[in-house]
């Protein structure tokens, strides 16, 4: 071929005449005869080789050039072979290029075979990818997962041609081709074909998928080829920007291909073109481009991750994004300075500079954990778990950075927290302090070492007191050496010999005399006499007429020794000064680096105890923040704690043990992936022991849950049940090694504590719930141990047995079949009540808790365990009278107090008060679980018991016909159904009769002991004994329990005692125990409802505490009605106890779940708390209402409340109740609709706007809605704003005017009129009933205190917010009348037996 092959611009152009020696194409061959051609092609290949692209270049062109209409086989064929000319040229040209002789002709043949091969192979498979990509969308899944029509079956394996195609361009390119052009300059049109290519398959959007990796490499590797060897540096800088710019899912695949560029290729400029052309894009261009940052920002994190040492250099021209506006940037900038940072400018063997650009990054890091955006803090923080896992924070950086992440905890952002969790844990889990972090065990040792240091500081200082050896002694003991020396440097000889001595001060002149003889003194001290005598000499020729050489003048030993001992020892003034300039000895020196090495360390020791101490103190104080994170609602928030409690338990950090008992009762959490999270945790740190034996394990397993089980209350006991049953359900290959080992400790065959003893015994009741077995088969060893001889030195390990023995009855189990119960012979009962009844006459104080388990226990497994309790409560007793009777202890306390009963009344014997409520508790505690067993037990075996007949009854019956049976369906169905029903209506009935006759009935024990129950409780002034009176009290209540008759007869006792007794314990255990009655016998109680909601200001916290549990059960379970009462509850959100006030706060959030309740008790709740009687201070009432009002999210809401809270300004008397309601409307979340309504309520308000506290508030609504409202409304929030400025500064009277009165119509007259009587809008008057407030009620003193009375109480003239004056007379009328029976209400006792009746609740709902 003589002319020259140029790479065309574009397919067209080889079409047309060209240059002079230009290649042209001279036949398109027509669509029909291109197979002809190919086999004509396929032919010249096999028999020339590569090199016959020179002849058939026109069949390849003429494809390319009819892509589109040219069949997909004849495309494919061609594809095939152009990659085996590619390829042929890749393995022909390596001999030609290196040979020595090679033809113009022939490089200029080989030259056009490359550049005719590569440009129809590269447009080729641009035309393959295009259809590619087109078909993939024609294809792709539509709605419903159905694939769109398309043929196209052909190009399913392009992505493996696709890269035989890119692997035989890499051969070709790879060699040193470029000799084949004129001075080695390879044309830029030739290198654009490829590279076109290669950029045209990266816009795949499938390239950065794992199933194309191969596709990826090849193509890195061909672009990294034509970076290094074809100048396309800068080509492909400008590429990589704008392709990421376009496509954001290219960001990793070109930071992995800069990175092999970089490295492998070893061309790094491209990391500074392709940073430096990210880093000069203003913000505003990056604001534009909301895909590019996303490209960008994910193409530097990982270009980072890659190459970090590579980006340092380039750094700086990052950092300028940490200012910009951009977050993304922000971000991918931190996370480089982390990588950087963790794998680069890490460890000791840095220098410098290598420290000051450690230091400065860190600094920069710190700096964005308070960056505006959250999802920034949250990525720093993240950068900074990975700095700490990887070790890479220095230690001086430690405390600093912990203390910003407990910060973090605070953080508003969910993201931020969590990745301050995970920080905090990694701070632990990689701290380089100590493997056990506590402050307190810390503190002594930290004391004792910086006391140490104090001291060796103290003696370094203060040597002084170090003995002194005197001038004249030392000069005496160095006199006898001196004198021979003195005497040898003046004999004669020796002048000449040493003449040129070694001395080196003689060759220096002196300037001074004083300073010779110091010199003279120095060499004397460190025992060079020689020198000290020449020098003495010599000093005598300098200073012939100084006093201290002037003896000299005669040179003798006499004289010479009476010069240097003048010179030695001089005044002590010359002394001290002499001794200060004398050089140490070398025994000194080392002596003083040795303590001041001993000092340096133990600097570093108190250093590094105060770090750890600093360092431990935060982890304590993050424990805390993250421990109250266990409960709240963000399911991965809690998960995160859950997550740090293991690890800080794992390190045994102080107060660890806190944190993991805290999160034992999420167990019972209805989300499921943090009920598993926690029994994961308990796995982790519990369950999995470490151990080169199963037995070993064993131990360990049992070692750590009874550490946990110490001191652990009785929720949490219940939780650990969750957990270890669910162990024990598992199968585990421990569970059967774990249970030998707990009875091992509990029948104590190894010495073990008491505490450990117990919680093996309670272990083994866990395990027994997950099989019965582990227990019941060894019932007789639990009775033995725990219940026999010695049961009354014991009496916790007795009951936690009996806790034990509890699981295995059917009360814990679903059981369908016949109730499993042991008769009453059996060894476990005797045991039992033979303790019981001892115990009644000990006084020991954990009988009570055994006894009330013991007696559960014997309801739950005894047969008829009426029989086993009533023969208790006869030994019970007999043994107090024998007690009694032989002369037993007697009570010489004040409160010593006389048996109630007859008997000891007449024999005037007294009795042990402790044992008497013993006993008192041992009745009401039968007396409750007789209830129980009747309602649980009793009914459960008579529905049994009727299912099993009913059902032998319908297998008796002979089956009926189909006809028949069709026929009387719906019959019998509705016949079972009120058979069903009157059944059970027949059994309640019975059970309801037992307790009402029997229970209590003369020959009943029981009914013994109730007279004597509401003597001591009725009589609080003779029977004084606390204990007495605390269990007579809890006694009387659980008899109540049993039947109406006897809780009616005794509630005023009850109430009386609530309200009344001295003792907090008692009216707690009042409170509880009415609030159990409320549940039983809500009728009866209705009418005291006002005497509980009293205890809720008790002066007592607990008291305070136990009401506000009680009544927000009763409440959110609508056993009690939700009425005005519910502001004794608020005024509860500012108690100074912080756990009753989120009580109080928990009772409202539940409050809030139900529709509208907080809403319709507003404003009853603002009037009570406004009342001027109560005092209330006005900040406590707006911490009140801005909780209440955090609950009003609806607009309708918002608009009435604002109507509502505006009408009530016409009743309020003074000037804080106007206050007070202005800040409620103030606290409302305004709305445009509340706004109208508040300007269409003007009157009710405008008179009293001259009171700074109601138009602070008020002009407080209008800058609220001033935030982001629109043009229009703000408009009129601007001119109400002005009219209430104006009638605040000149007056109501001085600024209405007929304009406004025309712009208000609904005021209807003059301001004046309206005042003095406006009808109310109809919204009001709808809702008068349940707004207006009612008169405040309060309790009588205590001289004229005689019985609590119920909800009825005797008015007092208080100022209320009621709108009675405003009303019409047809509802004054109808109020009257209410009022009237109101008043004779309160004449009467109520004794509601039946539901109460209509006109009676009306009233009661008035007051």
């Amino acid at each position: 071929m003589s002319c020259d092959f140029f790479v065309p611009m574009c397919v067209g152009d080889l079409v047309k005449s060209g240059g002079i020696n230009q290649y042209v194409v001279q036949d398109v061959v027509s669509p029909k005869q291109l197979p002809h051609h190919l086999s004509k092609f396929k032919a010249a290949l096999r028999s020339q080789g590569p090199m016959c692209i020179l002849e058939h270049f026109d069949t390849g062109y003429s494809v390319l050039q009819q892509c589109r209409s040219v069949d997909l086989g004849v495309k494919e064929d061609t594809l095939e072979l152009l990659v085996q000319v590619v390829s042929g040229l890749a393995a022909s040209l390596p001999a030609l290029l290196v040979s020595t002789s090679f033809p113009a002709a022939e490089r200029k043949e080989n030259l056009n075979a490359v550049k005719m091969s590569v440009y129809l192979l590269c447009k080729l498979t641009e035309t393959f990818e295009s259809d590619s990509y087109r078909q993939s969308i024609l294809t792709a899944p539509g709605k419903g997962g159905k694939k769109g029509k398309g043929g196209g079956e052909g190009l399913l394996q392009w992505d493996s041609e696709r890269e035989k195609v890119l692997q035989a361009l890499v051969q070709l390119l790879q060699l040193d081709i470029r000799s084949l052009w004129s001075l080695s300059l390879v044309e830029e049109e030739f290198i654009s074909c490829v590279t076109c290519c290669c950029y045209k398959l990266l816009e795949n959007p499938t390239i950065s998928h794992v199933k194309s990796k191969p596709t990826r490499d090849c193509i890195i590797h061909l672009l990294g080829v034509l970076i290094k060897k074809y100048n396309h540096l800068l080509g492909a800088s400008v590429k990589v920007i704008q392709l990421l710019q376009h496509f954001e899912q290219l960001s990793s695949v070109f930071a992995q291909a800069v990175s092999v560029w970089s490295t492998e290729y070893g061309v790094r400029a491209i990391i500074g073109e392709v940073i430096r052309e990210i880093g000069q894009r203003s913000s505003e261009e990056l604001a534009r481009e909301a895909s590019g940052v996303k490209a960008f920002s994910s193409f530097i994190a990982e270009l980072g991750a890659l190459v970090p040492e590579l980006m340092i250099p380039n750094i700086s021209v990052l950092i300028t994004h940490l200012e910009g506006e951009s977050h993304t940037m922000r971000v991918a900038v931190c996370e480089v300075l982390g990588e950087i940072l963790v794998r680069v400018l890490c460890g000791d063997g840095l220098d410098e500079s290598g420290k000051a650009d450690r230091d400065r990054f860190f600094d920069t890091l710190q700096e964005h954990l308070h960056d505006t955006h959250s999802h920034v803090r949250a990525r720093v923080l993240q950068v900074y778990a990975r700095i700490v896992n990887s070790k890479a924070l220095p230690l001086c950086k430690y405390s600093e950075v912990m203390e910003l992440a407990v910060g973090r905890l605070m953080d508003k952002s969910i993201n931020a927290v969590k990745s301050a969790i995970q920080l905090l844990a990694a701070f632990i889990a990689h701290n380089p302090y100590s493997c056990k972090l506590s402050s307190a065990d810390l503190k002594k040792p930290l004391e004792k070492e910086t006391n140490k240091l104090r001291e060796m500081k103290e003696k370094l200082e203060g040597k002084a007191p170090v003995v002194i050896i005197k001038a004249s002694e030392l000069w005496a003991a160095m006199e006898p050496e001196l004198l021979v020396t003195v005497r040898a440097e003046l004999e004669p000889t020796r002048d000449a010999e040493e003449e040129d001595g070694d001395v080196e001060e003689d060759k220096e002149a002196e300037d001074e005399d004083r300073a010779t003889a110091v010199k003279v003194a120095q060499f004397l001290r460190v025992n060079k006499y020689r020198n000290a005598v020449r020098l003495c000499i010599r000093a005598h020729g300098c200073f012939p007429e100084s006093e201290m050489f002037a003896s000299l003048a005669t040179l003798t030993p006499e004289t010479l020794m009476d010069t240097l001992a003048l010179i030695f020892k001089g005044s002590d003034e010359d002394a001290s000064e002499l001794s200060q300039n004398l050089p140490p000895t070398p025994q000194k020196e080392a002596a003083a680096e040795e303590e001041d090495g001993e000092l340096k360390k133990q600097e570093m020791l108190v250093q590094y105890l105060k770090d750890t101490e600093t360092f431990a103190l935060q982890v304590e104080r993050a424990i805390s923040v993250i421990n109250a994170m266990l409960y709240w609602k963000t399911t991965s928030v809690v998960l995160e704690a859950v997550q740090f409690c293991v690890t800080v338990c794992e390190f045994s950090i102080a107060n660890s043990v806190i944190g993991v008992r805290k999160m034992l009762p999420l167990v019972w959490s209805t989300d499921a992936a943090i009920k598993d999270g926690v029994v994961q945790a308990y796995r982790r740190l519990y369950l999995n022991p470490q151990g080169d034996t199963i037995r070993l394990k064993a131990h360990t397993l049992v070692d750590s849950l009874s550490e946990l089980m110490v001191d652990a209350s009785l929720g949490t006991i219940q939780c650990l049940e969750e957990i270890v049953q669910e162990f024990f359900g598992s199968g585990s290959h421990l569970q059967s090694t774990v249970v030998q080992v707990l009875w091992e400790r509990f029948t104590g065959k190894r010495e073990t504590s008491g505490l450990q003893r117990r919680a093996a015994v309670l272990l083994l009741g866990m395990a027994a719930r997950a099989e019965r077995e582990v227990v019941l088969s060894n019932l007789d060893t639990l009775c033995s141990v725990a219940l026999g001889e010695k049961v009354t030195e014991d009496f916790l390990l007795a009951r936690d047995a009996v806790l034990t023995t509890c699981s295995v009855t059917d009360h814990v189990r679903q059981s369908k079949g016949a109730p499993f119960r042991l008769p009453q012979d059996h060894q476990l009962f005797t045991c039992l009540t033979q303790a019981i009844a001892e115990g009644v006459v000990m006084e020991d104080p954990y009988w009570q808790s055994f006894m009330e388990q013991a007696v559960r226990l014997l309801y739950f497994l005894a047969e008829s365990p009426d029989q086993l309790c009533s023969r208790l409560l006869q030994r019970s007793a007999r043994l107090l009278l024998d007690q009694i009777a032989e002369g037993g202890e007697v009570n010489k306390d004040a409160s010593q107090m006389q048996d109630g009963s007859q008997e000891s009344s007449e024999q005037g014997e007294h009795v042990n008060c402790v044992c008497l409520a013993q006993l008192l508790s041992l009745c009401g505690c039968v007396a409750f679980w007789q209830v129980s067993h009747l309602e649980r037990s009793v009914s459960a075996e008579l529905r049994r018991r009727r299912g099993e007949t009913e059902e032998r009854q319908e297998k008796e019956k002979v089956p009926p016909s189909k006809a028949t049976q069709a026929a009387n369906e719906s019959a019998m169905e509705e016949e079972l159904g009120m058979m069903g029903a009157s059944a059970e209506d027949t059994e309640a009935e019975l059970i309801r009769k037992i307790c009402e006759t029997e229970l209590l009935a003369e020959e009943n024990l029981l009914s013994a002991f109730l007279p004597l129950l509401v003597r001591v409780c009725s009589s609080p002034g003779r029977y004084s004994h606390p204990q007495l009176t605390t269990a007579a009290c809890l006694a009387l209540s659980q008899y109540m329990m049993i039947s109406p008759s006897v809780c009616e007869e005794n509630i005023r006792l009850m109430f009386t005692v609530l309200e009344r007794s001295a003792l907090p314990v008692v009216r707690a255990n009042g409170m509880i125990a009415l609030g159990d009655l409320t549940v039983r016998f809500p009728n009866i109680l209705e009418p005291w409802t006002h005497n509980l909601y009293a205890r809720l200001s008790d002066e007592v916290p607990s008291v305070r505490q136990t009401a506000v549990t009680v009544l927000t059960q009763l409440v959110l379970k609508d056993v009690l009605k939700v009425k005005g009462q519910v502001s004794e509850v608020a005024v509860l959100l500012i108690d100074p106890e912080a756990h009753i006030t989120s009580l109080a706060l928990n009772f409202f959030n539940e409050l809030a779940s139900k529709d509208n309740a907080i809403y319709n008790l507003l404003p009853d709740i603002i009037s009570r708390l406004s009342d001027p009687e109560r005092g209330m201070t006005s900040e406590d009432f707006n911490t009140i209402m801005k909780q209440l009002f955090s609950y009003i999210t609806k607009e309708r809401q918002t608009e009435s409340l604002v109507e509502k809270l505006c009408q009530r300004f016409r009743t309020a008397k003074t000037e804080r109740q106007w206050c007070d309601l202005a800040v409620s409307l103030s606290l409302l979340s305004m709305c445009e609709r509340g706004f109208k309504r508040l300007q269409e309520c003007w009157e009710c308000y405008s008179d009293k706007l001259t009171e700074p506290g109601v138009y602070q508030p008020l002009l407080s609504i209008t800058a609220k809605l001033r935030r982001g409202a629109k043009v229009q409304f703000k408009a009129q929030v601007d001119e109400f704003e002005k009219r209430l400025t104006a009638v605040h500064t000149r007056g109501l009277e001085n600024v209405e005017s007929p304009e406004m009165d025309e712009e208000n119509p609904k005021g209807g007259g003059s301001s004046e009129k309206t005042v003095a009587r406006t009808p109310l809008p109809t919204r009001g008057r709808a809702r008068t009933k349940r707004g207006q407030a009612k008169p405040s009620v309060s309790g009588c003193g205590d001289d004229s205190f005689v019985t609590p009375q119920k909800s009825c109480k005797s008015k007092k003239p208080v100022i209320t917010f009621s709108s009675d004056e405003e009303e019409e007379e047809e509802e004054e009328e109808e109020e009257e009348d209410d009022d009237e029976d109101a008043v004779m209400a309160e004449c009467e006792t109520p004794k509601v037996t039946t539901p109460i009746a209509r006109t009676s609740r009306r009233a009661r709902l008035r007051n």
